[in-house]
């Protein structure tokens, strides 16, 4: 069965283990960005932290958070495959837990795909 995805939406993902030092600013960096058709997938590989509970708190005040905790620790190549099956976007992004983007990086991106579509066939 072929996938539909969203038109447009970039899906964010980001595997997250052991990441509570890091994480909300992390968050906030994704949460910043003036492109805001986004959906951010966090897979949680079993993080023993407080990584689930900023991720929670997060939740509640942004519903495109996509939170999912993998039921042993696996590495962050399949929290990152498990994110790809949970992914809704005609984009995908890869952020890891410990870094940044600046504000207008997607937007920059998805300015520049369009352009490419048109011109490349």
């Amino acid at each position: 069965m072929e996938r539909i995805y969203e038109i447009g939406l970039v899906s964010v993902i980001t595997p997250v283990y052991n990441a509570e030092k890091v994480l909300e600013r992390t968050l906030k960096s994704i949460i910043n960005q003036t492109y805001k058709h986004i959906e951010i997938i966090l897979v949680d590989d079993c993080s023993s932290d407080n990584s689930r509970m900023i991720i929670e708190k997060y939740k509640i005040t942004h519903p495109e958070i996509v939170y999912y905790c993998q039921s042993t620790n696996q590495g962050a190549g399949a929290a990152r495959n498990k994110a790809l099956e949970l992914a809704k976007g005609q984009f995908v992004a890869f952020l890891d837990a410990d870094d940044l983007w600046k504000e207008d990086k997607l937007e920059k991106q998805i300015q520049l795909l369009i352009f490419l579509q048109k011109y490349v066939k």
